[in-house]
């Protein structure tokens, strides 16, 4: 269960009085993401999302993240809103975390999503893009190329323990991308994490998105590219064109795609696809020890780098 740091009933009573949301009547460990300790808080107002950011997660970007949330939020795109306590903030801290109380957001994550899912995940992402047009901060992207350099030389002596020669392609590969990356694309506020369970559902209609603790400024592109990693391979490592098209068809409806980004779209997708790559080889190699979480294949996310690899042109995710 992703819960790293456990509360205690009076600290937790303390912390809820700052908010005008009533006494807490339950508040339950939730088995679901790796990035922070997240519970389902019940109150005598409702149901609420309390958040403990650990890890990854710095200090000094939340109020980028909560203040995207509160913008996209009056802006009609379905997400969770940060809870403001009384004295206006949305951030405070609780058992020495950085910590925030977020709206509950009704729906379900797809486990096993089909091409009508793809399509409504597309359109929403457009809309989020357009919708951040106006947000006045910004956020570097820290998981694009200096950051996939900074993951790789932490995990080179050991990578190959996770299979032979690996370092070495990975280190062929991420000097491939750095000389081909493009410089100029249209760019904006991405979400950057948006897999499944990143996406509700309520039955097979789009309900909102969540967990933006990735998101920065960075290309469009990227961001679907990213989405095409994570939406459109099947459990045994197949590629599902139908998926994509039905993906790119819901984003471009909204935001067409402009022909300089369809044409990098197979460069963007192995960058994509190296970056969960190391995320997840790090992950794997430096396990915190106590934490109830499994870490993530890497090697899942070799098979789609390889899948990328051979890509040649937009048409191999069913652009025309």
């Amino acid at each position: 269960m992703a819960v790293y740091t456990e509360i205690g009933d009076v600290e937790l009573a303390a912390f809820v009085a700052q908010y005008d949301i009533g006494r807490v009547l339950s508040c339950k460990g939730i088995a679901e993401g790796v990035e922070n300790s997240n519970y389902l808080l019940q109150t005598e107002r409702g149901s609420f999302i309390l958040t403990l950011y650990e890890k990854r997660v710095r200090e000094a970007d939340l109020p980028f993240f909560l203040s995207l949330m509160d913008h996209l939020a009056a802006r009609r795109i379905p997400c969770p809103t940060p809870v403001h306590g009384r004295d206006g903030l949305a951030l405070r801290r609780l058992a020495s975390r950085p910590a925030a109380i977020v709206c509950f957001l009704n729906g379900v994550w797809i486990r096993r999503p089909r091409a009508e899912h793809c399509a409504q995940v597309g359109r929403a992402l457009a809309e989020m893009h357009l919708a951040g047009a106006d947000f006045a901060m910004f956020r570097a992207n820290d998981l694009s190329l200096e950051g996939w350099d900074r993951l790789l030389q932490a995990c080179l002596a050991e990578a190959g323990t996770v299979k032979p020669e690996l370092g070495p392609d990975l280190a062929a590969e991420l000097a491939a991308l750095k000389q081909a990356w493009p410089r100029e694309l249209p760019s904006g506020v991405i979400h950057a994490d948006l897999f499944p369970d990143n996406v509700f559902f309520v039955g097979d209609k789009f309900s909102g998105l969540i967990d933006f603790y990735f998101a920065c400024n960075d290309f469009f592109a990227y961001d679907v590219a990213v989405c095409l990693n994570a939406w459109c391979f099947e459990s045994d490592g197949a590629f599902n064109v139908t998926k994509a098209r039905a993906l790119l068809q819901g984003y471009g409806k909204i935001r067409p795609l402009t022909d300089d980004e369809a044409r990098h779209l197979p460069l963007l997708a192995r960058g994509a696809a190296l970056r969960f790559l190391l995320t997840r080889l790090y992950d794997w190699l430096n396990q915190v020890p106590g934490a109830l979480v499994k870490p993530k294949d890497p090697l899942e996310y070799l098979r789609k780098l390889n899948f990328h690899r051979a890509a040649t042109a937009p048409s191999a995710y069913g652009l025309d």
